[in-house]
């Protein structure tokens, strides 16, 4: 079987929700750092990989996939996983709490938008008040979307929308942004914190002066 590459950068929260797929699925998968910072995303190599000049990009079965939730689609569809609800009604639902946060959350919360404001006031300080506005109303409305009881997103199952909900507590946190008075949020991400796959994909675990990440089976 050809190798399975991960291109993401250690604190991307689309790419943290192919890190904990990818554990997941039990594949045996090797990490390669793009460095967001530094500017690698526009070099003609990652280029060549993803026009957009983003992360993730997962190099699988001879194929090169973009775009997180794509992959994990792919992911699903060629048998390495089961999140996706096989009633039509919660698998729109899964799909609908999972754009919440990839499509309406993330964009406005990441990297290039942050810096964007920034320079648009001339006054760092805003970047932090971008996010806070941004990201608290955001997880509340999430919040009415998930499941009464769980533990995890819409009930006792793993679904994919928890993949994407735990990565951007990690974003909201760097911002002052506590889920405190969110306690489905809450629960979620405890139940999640419990799981190996989710433990392992953590930004903390990638910061970088880290050993270098080898993803594993499990």
């Amino acid at each position: 079987m050809a190798e399975v590459v991960l291109h993401d950068y250690w604190r991307s929260t689309a790419s943290w929700r192919v890190r904990i797929a990818l554990n997941l699925s039990g594949l045996a998968w090797q990490r390669r750092a793009v460095d967001l910072r530094a500017g690698d995303q526009h070099r003609q190599a990652h280029l060549a990989l993803n026009p957009q000049g983003l992360v993730p990009v997962l190099e699988i079965d001879g194929l090169q996939l973009t775009q997180s939730l794509a992959i994990l689609d792919y992911l699903e569809a060629t048998g390495r996983l089961a999140l996706v609800p096989p009633d039509p009604g919660q698998a729109a639902r899964a799909r609908a709490v999972a754009l919440s946060v990839a499509c309406d959350i993330h964009p406005v919360c990441n990297l290039r938008v942050a810096d964007h404001v920034a320079r648009l006031t001339g006054r760092e300080e805003t970047r932090a008040d971008w996010m806070r506005a941004t990201l608290l109303p955001g997880l509340a409305a999430v919040e009415r979307m998930l499941d009464p009881h769980g533990p995890f997103c819409l009930g006792p199952d793993l679904t994919q929308p928890d993949l994407c909900l735990i990565p951007q507590l990690y974003n909201a946190a760097r911002w002052g942004v506590a889920p405190d008075d969110l306690p489905r949020i809450t629960r979620v991400a405890a139940a999640c914190a419990g799981l190996d796959a989710f433990r392992n994909a953590s930004a903390e675990e990638l910061r970088p002066g880290a050993d270098p990440y080898l993803g594993a089976p499990g």
